[in-house]
C-alpha cells in the first residue's frame, strides 16, 4: 500500500540501472602511507592512554564519548590541531579549581565542557554540532558530585599530565603526515594527468588548524598563490579578497544572490575553477557543492562515517564528471586500527573504486554511518594491543558481512531484479522517443526559421547553422553573427526553441491569418518516401485544421484537430494529415473554395465530442484517485491518533497504580498533578481527532466543488487554415 501511494510522487532509479544511457566515470584509489616520528608516536600513545582513564575531570561525563571521539580525530589530524585543544582542557581544569576555591571547595565538576558550547572545539572541528546531533542519546550519566580534597589532588595531577602532552605537541614542528602530502599531490596529479584532467586537487581535513598548517606548508613549495581555503567561516584575508573581486566582477548580474554566505561560497568555487590548483577544505565543503571540474580528491583526514566519505568524493565524482576521479587516502603504517578501518571502508563499503563508490545496497544496509563510527570509536577506546584490535575488527567485519552480503543480496533478488529489467526497458524506449521528439521539433523549428529569416540571414547547407546579418525584430536586442542549433556550442550562439528569435518567430507564425489555398504535394519525387501516404497518390481533397480551446474554472486546455477528407468523402487519419507536410509542395491555385463544408463540420463535431469524453474520463479518474487519497489520509490520522491515545491511556493507568504505592502525601499530590496533565493531553488529542475528521470532510467538499467547476466547460473553436490538396 505504501509503495502504491508513493508511486505517484516518487520514481527511484539507481545509478547502476542507467549505465547504458548515462556516462559515469570510475574512481581510482591510491594510498599514501606515512610513518610518524618518535615524538609524534609518543604524543599519540600518551594522549590515547589518557583518554582511556576511568575518570577524566577535563571531560564532562555526559559528553565524554563524543569529546573523546573528536580528540582522537584531532590527534590523528596534526600536532597543531591537538595542541590548542589540550591547552583548552588545561584551562577548563584550572577554572574548576579557581571557582571551587571561591565556593569554599564546594564546586561541582559537572558543568558542560566550555569548548562543547562553541569555543575551541567548535572553532577547530567544524563538524562538532552535526556530530553532537548524530550522537544524541549516547550521553553518559551526569555525575552530581561535590569536589573532595582527593578530587582536587587528582585534578592537579591531570593538569600536570595535560601540560606535558601540550608541551610535547608544541615542540613538534615536523609532521610526517604533512610532509608526504607533497609526494601524494605529485603522484595524484600525475595519475589525473594521464586521464586527461586539469591539475586541480580537493584536499579534505577535519581540523581548521590542520587546514592552516597545510596552507602554510604548501605555500612554501611550488603551490604558492595557487591555493584557496574553504571552511565554515571563510573569513581569512585571501577569501575576503576573492569575494570582493567576485562581487565587482559580477556587479549588476543575477549571479549575485544577495546572501553573503551563499555568494562567498560561489566566489571561492569560481576561484578554484578558474585560478587555483588546490582547494583545502573542511567538512563544510562536503555537502551541496558541485566541483565536477576537479577530478582529484585527497582524504588527508579520513572520517570513520562511510556516508561522509561518500559525500566528500561526491563533490567531484558526480554526473557530468568527464574524467575518472583519483582518490588518495592517507594511512598511518604504525597504527593497526587505522589500517583495519581503511580495509573495511575500502573492501566492504567499496568507497574508493569502481563506477559509483559505495553502492546503494551497502549504504542502505548499514542505515546510519553513525552506528559504524561509534563501533570504531569503541574499539579505539577499549583495545590496546594488536591482538585485541584484530579480534574486535574481525567481529565487526563478520557483522558487516551478514548485513551487506547476505541480507541485501537476498533483498535485491526478491524486490529489484524484475524492477531493474523494467526500468531498463522503459529507459531504452524513453531515450529513443526523446531523441525522436528532439529531432522532430528541432527540424520543424529549423524549417520555420529558414522561412522567416530568409532575408536576414545566410543558412549553411550542410549543418543547422546560420549567420544573422540584420536584426529582423527592431524591439529585440539581438547579437549579429553565427548561430547554431546544437547543445554544446563554443564559437556560435546557441539557437534553440527558448531563444528570443525562435520565440518571436513562433508567436508571429501562430498569429498569422492564413487564406484558403490549393497545394500540390509531390510524393513521387520526394527524397523521403512516406509509405502511409502512397494510397493518396493521384487523389485530391480538403484539409482543415482547428484549435479547440476548453476553458473551465480550473484551467484552459488547447487541442489541435486535423480533418482531412478526399473528394470521395473518405476521411484521412490525423497522423496522415500531419505527414502531408513532410513532402515537397507548391501552391497551385489559391482561388479554390472548400465545397465540403458540411462533412468537415460534422467530422469536427465528432472529434470535439471525443476530446470532451476523454477529458471527462480523465477527470473522473482524477476524482477517484483524490477521494481515495483523502480516505487513506483520514484512516491514517485516525489510526495514528488511536494508537497515541491507547498508549497515553496505558501510561495514565500505570501512573495511577504507582501513585497508590507512594507513602508521602507531597509526592502523591505531585504525581496526581502529572496524571491530570496527561488526562488533559488525552482529551485534547480526542478533540483533535474530531477536528482532523472535519478537515478531511472539508477537503472532500473542496474537491467536489473543484470537479463541479470542471464540469462547467466553455468551448471555443478557432480556424487555423483550410487547404485544397492534391497528391502527385
Amino acid at each position: 500500500d505504501l509503495r502504491s501511494r508513493l508511486s505517484l510522487v516518487c520514481k527511484r532509479t539507481l545509478r547502476r540501472q542507467v549505465t547504458e544511457y548515462i556516462n559515469y566515470t570510475n574512481r581510482i584509489a591510491l594510498v599514501q602511507e606515512f610513518t610518524p616520528t618518535k615524538e609524534e608516536q609518543k604524543l599519540y600513545d600518551d594522549v590515547s592512554e589518557y583518554l582511556r582513564r576511568e575518570r577524566l575531570y577535563a571531560l564532562p561525563s555526559s559528553q565524554r564519548q563524543l569529546i573523546t571521539l573528536i580528540l582522537r580525530k584531532l590527534l590523528s589530524s596534526s600536532t597543531f590541531a591537538i595542541a590548542k585543544t589540550l591547552y583548552s582542557l588545561i584551562n577548563r581544569l584550572k577554572t574548576i579549581i579557581k571557582e571551587a576555591e571561591k565556593e569554599n571547595n564546594s564546586m561541582s565538576a559537572t558543568a558542560d565542557l566550555p569548548t562543547a558550547r562553541g569555543d575551541v572545539l567548535l572553532e577547530d572541528y567544524e563538524s562538532f554540532e552535526q556530530t553532537k546531533d548524530e550522537w544524541q542519546g549516547e550521553e553518559g550519566i551526569q555525575e552530581d558530585k561535590k569536589l573532595t580534597q582527593d578530587d582536587f589532588m587528582a585534578i592537579k595531577n591531570e593538569i600536570t599530565d595535560l601540560e606535558e602532552f601540550h608541551n610535547l605537541a608544541e615542540s613538534i614542528t615536523y609532521n610526517a603526515k604533512g610532509n608526504v602530502l607533497i609526494t601524494a599531490l605529485k603522484t595524484g596529479f600525475a595519475k589525473a594527468g594521464e586521464l586527461g584532467s586539469e591539475e586541480k586537487a580537493l584536499i579534505f581535513t577535519e581540523s581548521r588548524r590542520t587546514q592552516k598548517y597545510l596552507f602554510n606548508l604548501l605555500s612554501q613549495e611550488e603551490y604558492e598563490n595557487r591555493i584557496v581555503l574553504f571552511n565554515g567561516t571563510n573569513n581569512d584575508d585571501k577569501s575576503k579578497s576573492i569575494y570582493k573581486n567576485w562581487l565587482e566582477k559580477h556587479k549588476g548580474s543575477d549571479i549575485i544572490t544577495g546572501s553573503k554566505s551563499v555568494d562567498i561560497r560561489a566566489s571561492l568555487v569560481d576561484y578554484f575553477k578558474n585560478h587555483a590548483s588546490i582547494m583545502i577544505a573542511t567538512e563544510s565543503a562536503a555537502e551541496g557543492m558541485n566541483l565536477q571540474f576537479c577530478s582529484f580528491v585527497v582524504n588527508y583526514d579520513l572520517p570513520w562515517n562511510p556516508q561522509r566519505i561518500e559525500q566528500r568524493i561526491g563533490r567531484c565524482h558526480r554526473y557530468g564528471q568527464k574524467h575518472d576521479v583519483v582518490v588518495v587516502n592517507f594511512l598511518n603504517k604504525n597504527n593497526a586500527a587505522d589500517q583495519r578501518v581503511y580495509q573495511l571502508l575500502d573492501e566492504k563499503f567499496k568507497l574508493f573504486s569502481g563506477i559509483f563508490g559505495a553502492s546503494d545496497e551497502v549504504l542502505g544496509a548499514i542505515e546510519s554511518g553513525v552506528d559504524f563510527e561509534k563501533r570504531i570509536a569503541l574499539i579505539y577506546q577499549q583495545c590496546r594491543t594488536p591482538e585485541e584490535i584484530k579480534r574486535s575488527f574481525n567481529e565487526l567485519q563478520e557483522e558487516l558481512e551478514e548485513q551487506i552480503s547476505d541480507r541485501m543480496k537476498s533483498t535485491r533478488q526478491q524486490l529489484l531484479e524484475n524492477f531493474d529489467e523494467e526500468v531498463h526497458e522503459k529507459l531504452k524506449v524513453h531515450m529513443e522517443e526523446s531523441k525522436g521528439y528532439l529531432n522532430k521539433y528541432e527540424s520543424l523549428l529549423w524549417i520555420l526559421t529558414k522561412y522567416y529569416l530568409k532575408n536576414y540571414a545566410d543558412f549553411a547547407t550542410d549543418e543547422y547553422s546560420f549567420m544573422l546579418k540584420n536584426n529582423p525584430f527592431s524591439d529585440l536586442n539581438l547579437s549579429l553573427g553565427p548561430y547554431k542549433l546544437a547543445k554544446n556550442v563554443e564559437d556560435s550562439h546557441i539557437y534553440r526553441i527558448g531563444h528570443p528569435i525562435a520565440q518571436r518567430i513562433l508567436n508571429t507564425a501562430k498569429e498569422k491569418q492564413l487564406q484558403q489555398a490549393a497545394i500540390k504535394f509531390d510524393h513521387t519525387n520526394s527524397q523521403s518516401k512516406v509509405s502511409i501516404l502512397e494510397p493518396l497518390v493521384g487523389q485530391q481533397g480538403y484539409l482543415a485544421v482547428y484549435v479547440l480551446t476548453i476553458e473551465t474554472a480550473v484551467q484552459i486546455e488547447d487541442y489541435i484537430i486535423f480533418i482531412g477528407v478526399t473528394d470521395k468523402l473518405q476521411f484521412i487519419e490525423e497522423d496522415h494529415c500531419k505527414r502531408l507536410f513532410s513532402l515537397p509542395a507548391v501552391v497551385s491555385d489559391n482561388s479554390s473554395i472548400c465545397s465540403l463544408t458540411n462533412p468537415i463540420e460534422m467530422e469536427y463535431k465528432k472529434k470535439e465530442k471525443t476530446v470532451l469524453e476523454r477529458i471527462s474520463l480523465r477527470d473522473s479518474n482524477f476524482f477517484d484517485e483524490e477521494m481515495d487519497k483523502l480516505d487513506k489520509w483520514a484512516e491514517d490520522v485516525k489510526n495514528s491518533m488511536e494508537i497515541q491515545l491507547k498508549e497515553l491511556s496505558k501510561e495514565i493507568k500505570f501512573r495511577k497504580t504507582e501513585a497508590k504505592k507512594i507513602p508521602k502525601l507531597e509526592e502523591k499530590v505531585k504525581v496526581q498533578r502529572h496524571i491530570k496533565e496527561l488526562e488533559k493531553k488525552r482529551n485534547t488529542m480526542r478533540m483533535n481527532l474530531y477536528q482532523q475528521q472535519d478537515d478531511v470532510d472539508n477537503k472532500k467538499e473542496q474537491l467536489i466543488d473543484g470537479i463541479e467547476s470542471r464540469l462547467k466547460k466553455k468551448t471555443e473553436k478557432k480556424d487555423l487554415f483550410v487547404i485544397k490538396w492534391e497528391m502527385v
